[in-house]
């Protein structure tokens, strides 16, 4: 009260019931203050400074409270105090009561309980900044409790992403399983298109996410969020280190708002079921409520003025990428999130940069040069092989299965597919190798040519490379096919004479010449 406003009052006149009137107090309180205005002489005559008096009204006027009056929420004291210690804020706190006891809880009271069993901290003084309209966003991630993985029906810890205007104080926020790039860069899109648009520049403490090394004058920032400000065309503002205070807005009307009022509280949820529920209480609840500061709706002044000072949003969304840096093994790939990316053999030993995006893997080079592109892996453990990466003598040994071998020998002819069947439905030993063999003689003595020695083999029932081969040497498949040499018995041909004759017979030299 006033003290020197009332005695002002009552040396004019005014009666007990007309200063309480004009002062908003009781009139047995005004009827005190006359009593020792009275005693004190101050009825009449000039009035003494204000400080004077109030001076003399601590020494002279003994401070009588009012009777204590039980709250209307003293009820559910151990309740508030639960709810206090999740960090839950006061409105909340009314809404989780009526919630719970499905009666109307007083927010005054609620708040008067929780001042009287917190006293309030003498504050820190820190200078508000304010900027133009568009100019700066605030993002921070923040705790947020717990919540049910859609996937498997676990209860998974969770964290809440805030993106706030700093102007309108308007807000977007997501509640996530994971602090990593993806997620932060994917947080990103999803404000920016809930906003409509961009603003200038981002404001952000130095989370790994974000910022690989904190500093005071040139922060490193993860080439993946940098790949993202230039996608979207806004500025990275990393603060300096240990200085969460400069960004406010997103601390302490951002996480900490979300936090204490929407999140605090609340039994875990799927996922996907509470993120809805947050979209919907950002719109009807946080941007409709009037801000303390700027004592506006942030809804309202997003809609009317802000929304139209943000960049445009680009064409096409970001495609969230990874980035990380891995060597090339001896076998000629990289890892990355435990799949396998072939690479130019010519790199083995190097370290490349690897960019994950969400439908491909790019690989560069130290000096930013792209060697490859993949398809992403489905899985880990998934190989992937570009051929062209591997050294060319390797290729037709990983590449040439039973299927191959049979497609090959056809194009080249029918004995050559006939000579090359009867070597892969060998049994029981596997002469897939041997039949890879047999058709890189195409290669060197020519399709045509080996064509005539499988037939010759044939003739003679002489299956075998080694046959192949000296045939060719010797240029014998030239030579005309003797049929009364090689009489089929039992529907398969075999020599006339024994096996030594006919081998010195064509090729010269003993039966014990061998390649």
């Amino acid at each position: 009260m006033d003290v020197h406003e009332v005695v002002r009052l009552l040396q004019a006149g005014a009666s007990d019931r007309e200063v309480a009137q004009l002062v908003g107090r009781n009139r047995r309180t005004v009827a005190r203050y006359r009593r020792w205005a009275e005693r004190e002489g101050l009825l009449a005559g000039p009035l003494p400074a204000v400080g004077e008096l109030e001076t003399r009204l601590a020494r002279s006027l003994p401070v009588t409270l009012p009777p204590q009056q039980t709250s209307t929420v003293e009820r559910y004291r151990d309740e508030i105090v639960a709810l206090r210690a999740q960090g839950v804020e006061a409105a909340a706190i009314k809404t989780r009561l009526e919630e719970r006891h499905r009666v109307p809880i007083s927010y005054s009271a609620v708040w008067r309980l929780v001042r009287r069993l917190e006293p309030a901290a003498t504050p820190e003084t820190f200078v508000r900044v304010e900027v133009p309209p568009g100019s700066e966003a605030q993002v921070d991630f923040g705790a947020a409790g717990r919540a049910i993985d859609p996937a498997d029906g676990r209860v998974r810890k969770a964290w809440v992403f805030v993106l706030v205007l700093a102007w309108s104080r308007h807000s977007y926020a997501e509640v996530v399983f994971d602090q990593r790039v993806e997620t932060w860069l994917l947080c990103h899109r999803h404000g920016f298109e809930f906003f409509g648009g961009v603003p200038e520049r981002v404001v952000l403490d130095n989370l790994k996410a974000a910022i690989i090394k904190a500093s005071l004058h040139d922060p490193v920032v993860q080439r993946s969020y940098r790949e993202c400000a230039q996608h979207y065309g806004f500025r990275i503002a990393a603060l300096p280190p240990r200085t969460p205070h400069l960004k406010g807005k997103v601390e302490q009307g951002g996480v900490h708002y979300v936090a204490r009022n929407f999140l605090a509280g609340r039994e875990p949820e799927p996922l996907d079921v509470l993120n809805a529920k947050l979209r919907q209480w950002l719109v009807e609840v946080a941007g409709r409520r009037i801000h303390g500061t700027t004592k506006a709706q942030p809804l309202e002044r997003f809609e009317q003025v802000e929304r139209a000072a943000l960049l445009p949003l680009p064409a096409v969304g970001y495609d969230s990428a990874s980035w990380k840096q891995a060597g090339v093994y001896r076998d000629g790939y990289v890892v990355f999130e435990g799949a396998y990316y072939s690479v130019p053999f010519r790199l083995v030993g190097q370290t490349l940069w690897i960019r994950g995006g969400a439908r491909t893997v790019e690989l560069f080079t130290a000096d930013h040069q792209l060697v490859a592109t993949h398809d992403r892996a489905r899985q880990p453990g998934d190989r992937l092989t570009t051929l062209a990466h591997l050294p060319p003598h390797k290729v037709p040994g990983l590449t040439a299965g039973r299927e191959t071998c049979r497609t090959q020998a056809e194009t080249i002819g029918p004995s050559t597919l006939a000579l090359v069947g009867r070597l892969l439905d060998h049994r029981p030993e596997d002469r897939l190798k041997i039949a890879q063999r047999v058709l890189k003689l195409g290669a060197t003595f020519g399709s045509d040519r080996l064509e005539r020695a499988c037939a010759r083999a044939l003739h003679y029932d002489s299956p075998e490379y080694p046959t192949l081969k000296r045939i060719l040497a010797a240029g014998l498949d030239a030579a005309a096919l003797d049929a009364a040499s090689a009489p089929a018995l039992g529907g398969r041909f075999t020599f006339a004479r024994q096996a030594g004759e006919l081998v010195r017979g064509l090729f010269g030299g003993t039966h014990d010449d061998r390649e």
